[in-house]
């Protein structure tokens, strides 16, 4: 999916503006057939409010997300073995997907996992600020918490066009930030990913327009942090 067919999308879901909530979540997209499923979000598209509005959310999940799982289903029936290849294991190594569709298959497939992850880390609840070891690493590498977020933040902001930031744990086993264009991922680096933020437009613009620093800074408010600390433990060597 590109930037046009993102803006078409945020378009419209403009248009509809006023639709009640709940009557979005009748509309939302089934699941497509296939060994990819969008994952259920776990609560409501309204839960992150203020910081990122309902619509947003809806949008975001039922449509961009599913249009990726949609089409890696798709993509299924050129290559069987992408359904039973671990994803983490493809985005690692896509060498064994046949080259004609190895560029679709990393889109999509970097699509579907960059924004599974991303629903997990905001969650609602949670510690708000991390803890523990996690915190730790934080302060010994970036000095402190709000430092951390102020690199991450300007790694995103920096960021051209359409892409992600991320706090990662090396191949030294060291945190670093680093940001990656479109729908890639830190684990073709060797990045193990802790915290992600996306800077698709898709998932800020209709609240805060072309202001992606406020959507930055307001961001950080929706980080489940034990989740982070979850994310930090599961691939700290």
């Amino acid at each position: 999916m590109n930037r046009r067919q993102s803006l078409r999308l945020i378009a419209g879901g403009a248009v509809f503006a006023a639709t009640p909530l709940t009557a979005w979540t009748a509309l939302a997209q089934t699941a497509p057939s296939g060994p990819f499923q969008v994952p259920p979000l776990g609560y409501g598209f309204d839960a992150l409010e203020p910081h990122i509005d309902a619509q947003t959310m809806m949008i975001h999940h039922d449509k961009h997300h599913a249009a990726y799982v949609a089409k890696l289903n798709e993509l299924t029936q050129q290559f069987h073995d992408l359904g039973t290849i671990p994803i983490e294991k493809l985005l690692a190594d896509p060498s064994p997907v046949p080259l004609q569709i190895r560029t679709a298959v990393q889109n999509n497939l970097g699509g579907h996992w960059n924004h599974s992850f991303f629903w997990d880390l905001m969650t609602p609840g949670g510690a708000k600020a991390p803890a523990a070891e996690l915190k730790a690493a934080i302060d010994g590498e970036f000095g402190d918490t709000e430092k951390m977020k102020d690199a991450m933040n300007k790694m995103a902001g920096d960021r051209f066009g359409s892409g992600w930031a991320w706090l990662v744990v090396t191949k030294d086993n060291k945190l670093d930030i680093v940001s990656t264009a479109n729908q890639d991922t830190p684990i073709a680096l060797g990045g193990r990913p802790v915290i992600g933020v996306d800077v698709w437009e898709h998932a800020y613009y209709l609240k805060y327009q072309n202001r992606r620093a406020d959507y930055l800074k307001a961001w950080w408010n929706t980080v489940n942090w034990d989740k982070a600390t979850a994310n930090f433990k599961k691939v700290k060597v």
